[in-house]
């Protein structure tokens, strides 16, 4: 942004004006062991995925003197605690818009009949459907109708734990001048993706498809990356009148739908849910880009936090910035064990900032506690045998190393 020429920001801010910016917002935060939306979770510097969303568009406002809003589609989970959240955002030039989505009764998955006896039963016996379920609900919803008579004309929908999922002028001034209804940006798959649904030519249209539709006899081959070699971010660019005109026809009647097993104390029911990139075959001159891996930073676990809350990067009006230091743009591979997996454990094994700017390989398994200004390089393994404990120090450096067994290493 800082850069632009002058006719460059004149044509950003017209593209901008005709922007709209999607947050699918309906997850919790249980599987790192908290309670209430996900997009709530301290993340960095202590600001939350939402501050960091908030920031990023109310930079581009005020840079661009334009209204981009920030639309959240929140689920019945998370839609009470982010209306009380997003008050605090009142006065921060950026205009936040909500609706909910859907709502569907679980299903036994023995009887297949639904649990839920009436449309007034407890949460408990409902699930939100997966956000496939944006393009209905945001027209029920009549938000909608609401960005078309505010000018908007594209919708740029994103994960909002995928912390890389920022405003694109590239993609947006492409999308603006090709005039496609819907871009999906994928990236290369590596290893860690191979679970990653992948776009294939279908009957001569493009279609995502996921791993839970791939017979169990082909999952080794959907796996391959040299087969399929580039997965589905979920950063989706959509035309607003296209949404309309899809969801009027009804042609998301025939939107391929994921059997989504369920175990909830002890009950196997049966989740019927739609994935938001698997509507890319009902819009007009619908295409993949393949964007670089930077644009991609899903925080899912605790590991991917440690490398966001580390050296590796930098913040920028909320934006993060992997720290040019790096010799290799790549983020190392960190695993850590079921002692980090909830973030209030995670919280007390680190006492402060980790450096990682040379690392390339971390697992940490079993009790271990790591001090402040540790210094991590190379492939660093360390394993505390069962009822042992490791510390390292503040200030430690560890390079190319593996620490085993019981180990409280000391100040000297």
């Amino acid at each position: 942004m800082a850069h632009l020429s002058a006719p460059e920001l004149e044509r950003s801010r017209e593209l901008a004006s005709k922007l709209a910016v999607l947050k699918l917002n309906g997850g919790l935060g249980t599987t790192m062991g908290c309670v209430g939306p996900k997009s709530t979770i301290e993340v960095t510097n202590h600001l939350t995925f939402l501050d960091l969303v908030v920031k990023q568009i109310q930079h581009l406002n005020k840079t661009l003197n334009v209204d981009v809003p920030l639309i959240l589609m929140n689920s019945f989970n998370t839609h009470d605690d982010t209306l009380k959240i997003i008050e605090k955002y009142q006065h921060q030039g950026v205009r936040i818009i909500t609706f909910n989505q859907s709502r569907y009764p679980r299903i036994f998955q023995d009887s297949l009949l639904p649990e839920a006896r009436d449309i007034t039963g407890g949460d408990e016996s409902w699930y939100p459907p997966g956000h496939g379920d944006v393009y209905p609900s945001i027209v029920a919803s009549g938000v909608l109708d609401q960005l078309l008579s505010m000018g908007k004309e594209y919708l740029f929908v994103s994960n909002i734990d995928n912390l890389a999922a920022t405003v694109s002028f590239e993609i947006l001034d492409y999308m603006d001048h090709e005039k496609n209804e819907f871009i999906m940006e994928v990236t290369d798959k590596t290893r860690a993706d191979i679970k990653g649904g992948t776009l294939i030519k279908y009957h001569g249209k493009s279609k995502l498809l996921e791993i839970a539709q791939v017979p169990k006899e082909h999952v080794s081959e959907f796996k391959s990356i040299k087969k399929f070699k580039i997965f589905n971010t979920n950063n989706l660019w959509i035309s607003l009148k296209a949404i309309k005109r899809v969801v009027q026809e009804d042609s998301l009647k025939t939107i391929d739908i994921i059997q989504n097993p369920k175990v909830v104390k002890s009950v196997r029911y049966l989740q019927l849910e739609t994935a938001a990139g698997a509507a890319i075959e009902f819009f007009n001159k619908a295409i993949g880009i393949n964007v670089p891996r930077s644009r991609f930073l899903p925080v899912k676990s605790t590991s991917d936090l440690f490398a966001i809350q580390s050296d590796l990067y930098k913040l920028d009006h909320g934006t993060l910035i992997m720290n040019p230091e790096r010799v290799f743009p790549t983020v190392p591979v960190v695993k850590l064990g079921s002692e980090f997996k909830y973030v209030s454990d995670y919280q007390k094994r680190l006492g402060g900032k980790i450096n990682i700017l040379e690392l390339d390989h971390l697992t940490i398994s079993g009790d271990v506690y790591l001090g402040p200004n540790v210094t991590l390089k190379g492939t660093v393994i360390i394993v505390a045998n069962e009822g042992a404990r490791i510390d390292v120090p503040p200030g430690s450096v560890l390079e190319d190393k593996v620490v085993t067994g019981h180990l409280r290493i000391l100040d000297h």
